[in-house]
Parts: C-alpha cells; sequence; structure tokens
C-alpha cells in the first residue's frame, strides 16, 4: 500500500517568503520596544550612578556661575584623587545635609587660611583670583584640620561659606561641577583655577 507523503509547499523561484502573520509582526514589535527600554534604563542608572544633576539657586558663585543654571556633577572626581585648589564643588551643606550647596575649594587640609584687606593667603602666600566679583570686606584666619576643606563663594560679600560656618568636612563632597548644560546660551565647561602668586626672583 502506497502512503503520500506529506510535505511543506515550496515557493516557485523567485516567489516571495510567506510574510509573518499578525501575531508574530506585534510580537516582534514588543520585543524591540522592551529591548530599548531595558537599554534606556541601564543607561539611566548609569549615568545617574557617575553624575549627578543640580541647579544653582542664588548669585553666591557670580560672575562664574549664575543664578538658575543647570550643572552637571561628576560623582567620581574624587574616586581616585583627592580635592585640588580650585576646583568648583558641590557637598551636602553640614548644617542642613538635605541642602547642596556649591561652592571653589580654596583651603586643603594642614594649611592656614587668613584673609585680611582684602586678601587671601595661605601660609603666608597670596591667592590669585580673578574669578571673584569682588575682595572679600571681611577678615578671619582659619587652621584647615585633616579631613578638612576651606570653600568659599565667588562672590565673596554675598555667601553662606567658610568663612561663616567653618570649614568643609571632606565626606561630605558629592562631586565636581563640570558642565553647565542650561540655559543654552551659557552651556559649557566650568573653569576651575585657584593658583597661589609665586615670589618672584
Amino acid at each position: 500500500m502506497d502512503f503520500d507523503t506529506l510535505t511543506s509547499p515550496v515557493p516557485p523561484d523567485g516567489a516571495p517568503p510567506p510574510s509573518p502573520g499578525l501575531g508574530t509582526r506585534l510580537a516582534r514589535f514588543i520585543g524591540e520596544v522592551l529591548q530599548t527600554m531595558v537599554v534606556a534604563a541601564i543607561i539611566f542608572l548609569g549615568v545617574n550612578l557617575v553624575t549627578a544633576r543640580i541647579r544653582v539657586e542664588g548669585s553666591s558663585m557670580e560672575p562664574t556661575l549664575h543664578d538658575a543654571e543647570l550643572v552637571v556633577v561628576n560623582r567620581l572626581a574624587y574616586r581616585w584623587s583627592g580635592p585640588v585648589r580650585g576646583d568648583i564643588v558641590v557637598f551636602r551643606f553640614p548644617l542642613e545635609p538635605e541642602r547642596r550647596f556649591i561652592k571653589r575649594i580654596i583651603g586643603l587640609p594642614g594649611e592656614y587660611i587668613v584673609i585680611h584687606d582684602g586678601q587671601v593667603t595661605i601660609d603666608g602666600v597670596p591667592l590669585d583670583e580673578p574669578y571673584i566679583a569682588a575682595p572679600p570686606r571681611y577678615s578671619g584666619e582659619w587652621e584647615i584640620q585633616p579631613g578638612q576643606l576651606f570653600v568659599l563663594g565667588d562672590n565673596r560679600n554675598n555667601s553662606s561659606d567658610s568663612q561663616t560656618w567653618g570649614p568643609l568636612p571632606v565626606g561630605q563632597l558629592i562631586g565636581k561641577a563640570v558642565l553647565v548644560y542650561w540655559p543654552p546660551p551659557e552651556m559649557g565647561l566650568i573653569p576651575h583655577t585657584g593658583q597661589l602668586v609665586q615670589a618672584s626672583g
């Protein structure tokens, strides 16, 4: 007895393969959307681990930074190296840790800071500060202990900073401010500078 063998129909040469059904196309589309969402979530989490975004509030960092500017902060800046004089940093305000401040590092651990007659000196050496709005009208002396930093706003006479509430514990640092990304006319890298005046001769 002969039995017929069941075989799939073979399209004639040059004929296009049958198109997938609606269910197959829908499943493929959903799979692609889910893959895109997973990749986007991984990128978002990665960016949040490495950076933070803050909004500048007030005029304490003028003329370098202005009120309402949005800034990117590098959270990993001090993971493998220590803070540097002149760095503009974001930190948790020691008196209210839920608040975030942005200031410039002026003094490092072990240094002796004196502000007098509008001039900052560090261990007796003047600090060159072309970035400030105006010379400070206050005076004071501070000895910076290990694990501390001395931070000031560039708008010296309109800033809540180390001259009013004392040195900043290093552990309060969030990161280094690196980029203004809003508004577009102010977009760009944030300059970091703070050089001691070298003695001539």
